[in-house]
């Protein structure tokens, strides 16, 4: 299958920013996507953290799956509404992400503001860059790390952009025959993505609530922010398919 216009300058753009990270580290600062209330926040990186890896085994997976999934979509679609697809799932992944961090930090500063600190005063430490030690006494370890992690720890790549994609590429080829890495079986899409989903909400959901906090560097509920995303759409794309053959517009 050859590859479409649209993916490929995706591709490109991808390949510069995460060559450019390696060489200039700066970049990973400016356009990685912090947390919203962090002063590293800035507000082009909802859109700029699509475009980040921080791997080259990250960057390989997404670019595979977004050649694969998203040539076959563009070729149906067009440029313009793929392109919108695409950026709109990457959004929904950021959205979500900051929604469950979002949830960890207040959790844990209400903890702690119920245990006599006060919560400017929390916030403004976590500004510095800094934490008291007698937090983890208060929240245990495992939240401890989850706000911690929620607060500093930015998020980088176009997997949420992607997933989107595989939840379009389910609705219209249901029946396709997709494999995952390392289990060479082949598994109809309308089964493969929700399972795949499955996954990253057990993920996200054990990582969340584990006594040592975490999620294995992976960002879950990105993931699922994506796909949600694109369930979104094609839902609409469904419903509003057949209104330029309506007699009464």
């Amino acid at each position: 299958m050859r590859i479409s216009e649209t993916v490929k300058h995706l591709i490109i753009v991808n390949v510069i920013f995460f060559g450019a990270s390696m060489f200039i580290p700066a970049i990973k600062e400016l356009f990685a996507m912090y947390y919203f209330e962090s002063p590293s926040f800035y507000v082009w990186q909802p859109l700029t953290h699509m475009f980040m890896h921080g791997s080259i085994m990250h960057i390989l997976f997404n670019m595979f799956a977004l050649f694969s999934f998203g040539s076959t979509l563009e070729m149906m679609w067009g440029g313009k509404k793929f392109l919108t697809f695409y950026l709109l799932c990457g959004f929904g992944a950021a959205l979500l992400h900051t929604g469950v961090n979002y949830f960890s930090v207040h959790s844990a500063v209400s903890t702690l503001t119920d245990n006599g600190y006060n919560a400017s005063d929390v916030m403004a430490l976590l500004k510095e860059g800094k934490y008291d030690l007698r937090w983890g006494g208060i929240l245990g370890d495992g939240q401890l790390h989850n706000f911690l992690s929620a607060y500093n720890t930015p998020v980088v790549g176009a997997s949420g952009a992607v997933y989107g994609l595989l939840v379009a590429f389910a609705f219209m080829f249901p029946n396709a025959e997709l494999m995952m890495m390392f289990i060479p079986v082949p598994i109809k899409a309308k089964y493969f993505v929700p399972g795949i989903l499955l996954i990253d909400l057990y993920g996200g959901v054990a990582g969340s609530f584990s006594l040592f906090g975490g999620g294995g560097g992976i960002a879950h509920f990105a993931h699922i922010g994506g796909a949600l995303m694109g369930y979104l759409l094609m839902m609409y794309y469904k419903k509003t398919q057949f209104n330029n053959n309506r007699w009464d517009r």
